[in-house]
């Protein structure tokens, strides 16, 4: 483990997170609205901090190994919401404990959209956007952005990528190089949020409000300018601009970044995870539509809209809202929230456990049975016309377990803390698949529960961000060994 190289990545990387808290003291001068003070302080305490972890060090020269990078992902996303708090905290007009600012902070950089503030629409602007560029950053991955710098440090990249990176298979790249995959990444990412903003505002949202929720949208993030989120703007346009992007957002960015090479969409449907996922957001629209008018909740028109929107809201797990899907009627809650388990394609911004690793285990399961009636045959698993190696299968399922196994702890510790079943079960989904939005007491917010469940929260929201082993494999012995 060479901690002198780690510490030098971290204090570069901390000095360029201290550059993203400028455009909101440039965004509060312009809105006059008195706080920029707190984030030029938080800038100040950043900066420094870095500086301060890369002046002893930075003659360091090591090339990075497989643990110096789960090492270095793990610590930067926990540096990264602890400086990232320092804003709410510092701000007087907010009055947030430390244990609610690290929870934003922690649920924006995660792209979780869980919030503990209330009375969106009366905030500072600056504070507003902060969340929202919070978001932003956290849904390409700071540390996928990061790696196009390490290269000039004199260290490799492709250990950081390989950490950070959804999805179960890891090890391809878009490009070569990992400098040129993390560029194309980038303006893949700031592309298509360009396109989004320009949408909203052609529908009528405020140039304000347009950049937030593209913000948001495109790194399948929740967080709004509004309490309302984007009930607020009462438009059937801006929810169907919004459920488009969402569903875009969703898909693996490889496919979009092949897309814009070679000018064409047909590899979209060639791909398998693609239209596996397409195939259930149907199936899932369909339930959810016909359910809401056969109960007779919403008109057929608004059962459409509402129904589609909250679906792909929930299953991308960007939690937007239009309506408190918590209060619908039966099964539907539950269901929707069983959906963001799944979330979307592996190298996508969105959550859960990914649809590849679904994809698979569904393929596994039917092989099983297979086997059953043919005992001494040998049936393979393809993913469209590849067969995944049994390495790879048996990877997803330990990555399956240790998911749910995670979950059901983290739920009984909520249980134990004295918060309900039902705000217990869904925060503690709504956390590990970064959707955000729960039932129960935390259907609107979370700024209710207590200060136990919240850190709890925090750590479920991180370790689904990070999918679970990142995490989990500094906890292990063999971890720190030599």
């Amino acid at each position: 483990m060479h901690f002198s190289v780690i510490f030098r990545v971290l204090g570069v990387l901390l000095m360029i997170f201290s550059l993203t808290l400028l455009p909101p003291i440039g965004i509060s001068l312009w809105y006059a609205d008195s706080h920029h003070y707190a984030f030029l302080a938080a800038f100040g305490i950043t900066f420094a901090t870095g500086l301060g972890m890369w002046l002893p060090v930075y003659r360091a020269k090591h090339d990075l190994q497989t643990r110096d990078g789960f090492l270095i992902t793990a610590l930067f996303w926990v540096v990264l919401g602890l400086f990232g708090s320092l804003p709410f905290v510092i701000s007087a007009e907010l009055d947030a404990s430390f244990t609610d600012a690290m929870f934003e902070s922690m649920s924006g950089l995660t792209t979780t959209g869980a919030t503990v503030f209330t009375g969106l629409d009366f905030l500072p602007k600056s504070i507003l956007y902060y969340r929202q560029q919070l978001q932003w950053l956290g849904g390409i991955g700071i540390i996928v952005i990061a790696v196009a710098v390490l290269p000039m440090l004199g260290i490799g990249g492709m250990q950081l990528y390989r950490a950070e990176t959804p999805g179960p298979v890891k090890d391809n790249k878009l490009t070569p190089r990992i400098t040129e995959t993390a560029k194309a990444l980038f303006i893949m990412y700031l592309g298509i949020t360009f396109i989004c903003a320009l949408a909203y505002y052609l529908a009528g949202m405020s140039e304000f409000d347009a950049i937030g929720h593209a913000f948001s949208t495109v790194a399948i993030g929740g967080f709004s300018t509004h309490d309302a989120s984007i009930g607020y703007f009462n438009s059937p346009l801006i929810m169907g601009i919004c459920t488009f992007f969402m569903f875009f957002s969703g898909v693996n960015f490889a496919l979009h970044y092949f897309g814009w090479r070679e000018h064409s969409v047909s590899h979209y449907f060639k791909d398998p995870e693609f239209r596996f996922y397409g195939s259930w957001v149907l199936v899932g629209m369909a339930i959810t539509i016909l359910y809401l008018y056969y109960t007779g909740t919403y008109g057929f028109f608004d059962s459409v809209m509402h129904g589609s929107f909250e679906f792909v809201s929930v299953l991308t797990t960007t939690g937007f809202g239009t309506a408190d899907f918590s209060a619908w009627p039966t099964f539907l809650p539950f269901m929707l929230i069983l959906f963001a388990f799944m979330g979307g394609c592996g190298g996508s911004t969105a959550g859960g456990m990914k649809v590849m690793r679904v994809m698979l285990i569904c393929k596994q399961g039917y092989r099983e049975i297979k086997r059953l009636i043919h005992p001494s045959a040998i049936f393979p698993i393809k993913v469209g016309k590849k067969s995944v190696p049994d390495r790879v299968v048996e990877a997803v399922w330990g990555f399956f377990a240790v998911f749910i196994i995670s979950f059901m702890v983290m739920f009984l510790l909520l249980l134990a803390s004295g918060l309900d079943f039902t705000t217990s079960f869904s925060a503690v989904a709504a956390c590990i698949t970064n959707l955000g939005p729960g039932m129960g007491d935390v259907a609107a917010h979370y700024g209710n529960i207590n200060d136990f469940s919240k850190w709890i929260l925090c750590f479920a929201m991180l370790l689904g961000r990070l999918e679970v082993f990142t995490l989990l494999v500094l906890f292990s012995p063999m971890f720190w060994r030599r």
